[in-house]
């Protein structure tokens, strides 16, 4: 007889609020949770967000997104005058966004930016891209945290918001997102490594006047785990992605 394998407990989505006010939601959204319905179905953020509508009469609705494999932060728009305002903040690129990744190889130098334009990779291959010189503008920043053998710890900041951007250009460089298994080449089994890629922090504009929007979200299990195996103390990286000197955008705050 074979035996019995526990089921993961349901996601109590309304813990993973990092951040609540009248106009938005910022979460901590799980590895491994797509945000949009695809093909092959299964459970998504959209399962949950009746469960943060907090009085109001509508569930909020995505701001942006993040790939089903990024963990952290995610911000909801609650009303539809939310949702304008959060879309066009993110679409002029005046959102502050610093991710954390755990790439494959040492960079040399100590930060960079990369300018590289991306499309598509064919019509059939969905999200997937590649870089692609008649592409669109995409420019990511990235400066070095830590290393170790074999590996190093970035902050990242995508001052464009292109699908996949962070795990394509970090691909294009030579180091690779440990657990891609789209363009990092890891292995897509059961049990195989999971992406180590973390949308660490988020600061959104307000109107004049007021402070911004500023929201951080713990690394997750897998990534402390590896941090940790490594002997680097996870705490005092994600305090040195939030002081990492990132490009502003006109109009950040």
């Amino acid at each position: 007889m074979n035996p019995t394998v526990a089921s993961p407990p349901p996601l109590d989505i309304a813990s993973r609020v990092l951040h609540r006010d009248g106009m938005m939601l910022v979460i901590d959204k799980p590895a491994g949770l797509a945000v949009h319905k695809g093909p092959k179905g299964g459970e998504t953020l959209a399962d949950h967000l009746d469960a943060l509508r907090f009085g109001l009469p509508n569930a909020p609705e995505l701001a942006h997104r993040l790939d089903k494999d990024t963990s952290g932060c995610l911000v909801l728009g609650r009303h539809r005058k939310a949702l304008a305002d959060l879309g066009k903040a993110f679409a002029d690129g005046t959102v502050g966004k610093t991710y954390m990744a755990v790439v494959r190889g040492v960079p040399a130098e100590a930060g960079g930016r990369i300018e590289l334009k991306l499309s598509k990779r064919s019509p059939t291959r969905g999200w997937w891209m590649t870089v692609d010189p008649r592409g669109q503008e995409a420019i990511s920043e990235w400066r070095k945290l830590a290393e170790g053998e074999g590996f190093a710890v970035l902050a990242l900041s995508p001052l464009t918001g292109r699908t996949h951007q962070l795990r394509v250009h970090l691909d294009a460089i030579g180091h690779p997102i440990l657990g891609d298994s789209i363009y990092g080449g890891a292995s897509r089994l059961p049990g195989g490594p999971i992406l180590h890629l973390h949308s660490r922090r988020v600061v959104i504009p307000q109107h004049k006047g007021r402070e911004p929007v500023d929201v951080r979200a713990p690394l997750p299990a897998h990534m402390r785990a590896t941090l940790e195996r490594a002997g680097l103390d996870p705490a005092a990286l994600e305090a040195a992605a939030d002081a990492a000197d990132f490009t502003p955008r006109a109009g950040r705050a």
